[in-house]
This record gives C-alpha cells, sequence and structure tokens, in this order.
C-alpha cells in the first residue's frame, strides 16, 4: 500500500466507509461507525501486550462495529445500545452463528413468491399510505415493499435467528428502492431524486444471497460467534459483568446536532413504529445521550440546572463560559436553538457514562472513545480536553488525543469557520 492510500486509510477509519466492503459489517448502513478493521488491529494489538483473551465492551454499539470486530478475532465482547431498532439491527447481525443457512435460505424463497402472488392481487386496503412513505418510494415499488412487509409479519416474525435476518433485508433495502436522496449521513431528502433506483423483489433477492454468502465467509475464516448485545443506557446499565473489561472501544455520539432519533424515521415508519417525527422523541430520542438539541429543547431543560451537577466540576469554568456564551448568541439567531442547554446536558451525560464505565474496566485496562470536536453558532467546545478531564475524575489515571482527520475546512455552506477535528481519545487505568 502506498503512503498515500495509508494515509487516507488512517483519516477514514473513524468513519463506516471501508465497512461497506466487510462481510456482515455491510448488511446495514450505518454512517454513525468507524473502521471495523481498525478494531481488530487494536484488539490484537492488547492481546500482543501480554494479554492472550481478552474481554472487550462497546458502550455505544450502534449497529455492532466493534463486537462483529471481536467476533472476527475471536475476543469476547460485549455492548451497550439503547436505540431500539438500532440495537434490533446489531442483533440480527450478530445472529449469523445462530443461523440455518439452508432454512434462511428456504424462507426467503417464500416470502417472495407469497410477496409476488399478492402484489399481482392489485391495490390492497392496508397499502402502506404514510406520508414520508409516498414521497419516498414509486406506487410500484411502496405495492412490492409493502406485500414483503405483510408476509413476514403474518408467518415469520417470531424471532429466530433466521426470521431477524428476514427482517434485516427488507429493512437493508429499504433506502436503495426509494427514490429519494440521502443527506450526510442518513437524512432522508424526499425532493432530491436519485438516478439509480432498485426494484424490491430483485433486491430482496440479493439482499439475501450477500447475507447467505457473508455467512459461509465468516464462518470459513474462523469467526467466534457469541457477542452480545444489550439495550441499555450506558449512563446507567443495568449489566453486571462476569469478568470486567481489558479493552474499551466505541464512538459515542458528537455534540453536533446530529438526531439519531431522525437517522432511521424512514425505517421506523415502514415498520409501522412510528407515524411521523413528532413520535421520534417518545419512541427513541428520550432514551438516547442528549447530543441535539431537538433533544434539550424538547425536554425544556434548564442550564442554570445542568451546570449545578457535581459531575461537571472539573470542566465546570470553560463549559459554563461557553454556554452562557451560547445562551446570548441564539436570542440573534431565527432558529434560537438551543445549543446552550444541549452542551451542558452533553458533558453531564458523558461525565456520567465515565462514572459508569470505572468499576467495569480493569485497573490496568485502556479505553478508546473516537470523538469530533464541534462550535455550534461558532463557539467551540474543547470536547477531547473536556472528556478528557471527566474520565480522570472518575478515576482513569491519564488520556491523550491522536487526530485522524480535519473537519469543517472544505464545505463552502458551513455555518461557521471554527476548524475542527476527528479523532480517537486514550484513556488509561
Amino acid at each position: 500500500m502506498s503512503n498515500t492510500s495509508a494515509e487516507k486509510q488512517h483519516s477514514r477509519s473513524g468513519t463506516f466507509t471501508d465497512n461497506m466492503k466487510l462481510p456482515v459489517h455491510r448488511w446495514f448502513r450505518y454512517s454513525a461507525g468507524f473502521s471495523a478493521k481498525w478494531v481488530e488491529q487494536e484488539i490484537q494489538r492488547h492481546c500482543r501486550d501480554g494479554k492472550e483473551k481478552i474481554n472487550v465492551l462497546d458502550p455505544f454499539s450502534g449497529s455492532g462495529t466493534t463486537l462483529l470486530a471481536a467476533e472476527a478475532v475471536q475476543a469476547k465482547a460485549v455492548g451497550f445500545e439503547p436505540h431500539p431498532f438500532i440495537h434490533r439491527v446489531a442483533q440480527a447481525k450478530l445472529g449469523w452463528g445462530n443461523t440455518d443457512t439452508y432454512q434462511l435460505q428456504k424462507m426467503a424463497e417464500e416470502i417472495l413468491k407469497k410477496a409476488q402472488e399478492r402484489n399481482t392481487e392489485g391495490e390492497r386496503p392496508n397499502a402502506l399510505d404514510a406520508p414520508l412513505l409516498k414521497k419516498c418510494f414509486t406506487d410500484d415499488s411502496l405495492n412490492k415493499l409493502d406485500a414483503l412487509k405483510d408476509v413476514f409479519l403474518a408467518d415469520f416474525d417470531n424471532g429466530t435467528a433466521e426470521h431477524e435476518l428476514l427482517w434485516l433485508c427488507i429493512t437493508s433495502i429499504l433506502r436503495p428502492c426509494s427514490t429519494a436522496g440521502t443527506a450526510q449521513w442518513q437524512y432522508v431528502l424526499p425532493n432530491k431524486k436519485k438516478a439509480k433506483v432498485s426494484d424490491p423483489f430483485s433486491a430482496f433477492s440479493l439482499k439475501m444471497n450477500q447475507l447467505i454468502d457473508d455467512i459461509g465467509i465468516v464462518g470459513r475464516q474462523g469467526w467466534l460467534s457469541g457477542a452480545q448485545i444489550l439495550r441499555t443506557d450506558a449512563r446507567d446499565p443495568q449489566y453486571t459483568a462476569e469478568d470486567s473489561f481489558d479493552l474499551v472501544i466505541t464512538s459515542p455520539p458528537y455534540p453536533n446536532n446530529y438526531d439519531y432519533a431522525d437517522a432511521t424515521r424512514l425505517e421506523m415508519t415502514f415498520w409501522g413504529e412510528i407515524t411521523g417525527w413528532s413520535e421520534l422523541h417518545s419512541s427513541v430520542r428520550q432514551y438516547l445521550l442528549r447530543s441535539c438539541s431537538q433533544h434539550s429543547a424538547k425536554e425544556r431543560l434548564q442550564l442554570d440546572i445542568l451546570l449545578e451537577d457535581d459531575v461537571l466540576s472539573p470542566i465546570a469554568d470553560e463549559l459554563t463560559k461557553a454556554c452562557r456564551e451560547l445562551e446570548q448568541i441564539r436570542l440573534t439567531k431565527g432558529g434560537k436553538k438551543t445549543y446552550h442547554t444541549m452542551a451542558a446536558a452533553y458533558f453531564t451525560d458523558l461525565g456520567n457514562v465515565f462514572h459508569a464505565l470505572r468499576p467495569l474496566c480493569k485497573k490496568d485496562g485502556r479505553m478508546c472513545f473516537v470523538i469530533g470536536d464541534s462550535a455550534p453558532y461558532g463557539i467551540y467546545l474543547a470536547v477531547d480536553k473536556w472528556l478528557g478531564e471527566l474520565a480522570l475524575a472518575a478515576g482513569f489515571t491519564s488520556y491523550s488525543f491522536e487526530k485522524l482527520r480535519d473537519r469543517n475546512i472544505k464545505w463552502k455552506n458551513r455555518k461557521h469557520r471554527v476548524p475542527l477535528q476527528e479523532g480517537r481519545l486514550w484513556i488509561e487505568g
């Protein structure tokens, strides 16, 4: 590999991009993530430091990158994920080791045959009619997707490993079959049309072939199945560890106003779990770490109360200064976004996460948080330094920051010109 290629790969290691070439990881595109190959290397490096078998924890598991990477190098792993929809995605992927591919193939053929028969019966009274779906799919695609969904719910929604992969297969073809464009990350833009749109029945067959092929590949590669993912909150995990953890590899949400609840609005609407944007808070957002202004505004957070929390004491002076500036600046902006309470809540939540992780980790353990800083309304939030100080206050012994790439330096439509960065916060002890 050339130096330039290696540098590009290194800079992308904080993103999900390269995972779309890897078996199992590629079953569902989840932009919030990092390189699985990098995780494998870190686990192996930790093993070479004198530990033959290690336990790995990811307190923000997302779609399961760290857990699957641990399985690839035969390490034990546990993850936490409170987002109900993404938790199901990760759990379905982790079910590869319990899947009978012969039975899965037969079930997929049965679903497809029944869905094709239903699709020829003409318009059905239960056809998907949510406004978002009408904007994102043609009538023909919507009827076919609705037929696949109906057959699945009627005959295959019983929670086995094979059934969960059928659910994941239908879920993962929604965006390729949609005419809607997608913004950076996973927001849906119905008014932006794509040039290439897949047919639902063809996409279902192709995706199922990929799933079955990948299970064969990772079986031959000797992956160790058995990683656990719990639907619990890293701020107060409901989990009793059998053994403490040697290594934590994770990436919490960044304080950059990305709404993780909105990221799966299309898929959750399709499955009938929400009827619109207004239900995202009660269905998803309320369970997540507070990293977007939609969250802090909905909960009507009070800045004075947030700043009184003892967990913020190591960074109280700098954080209070930034929050007070945001409190004033917002009044001059049209949107009046509640970045001031978002920032205070974000660091409160991460402070509580470090305190929750301390008893779960070994004294000679190591943590790596892939993080990015932020500058809402142009007010800089020193994420790497502040999180490092919060970790020390929770009982860890030292921290250092390794930059991976610069951010906010090339977009012409950027809303401020404060240079940002993304990198790894290494925490020892």
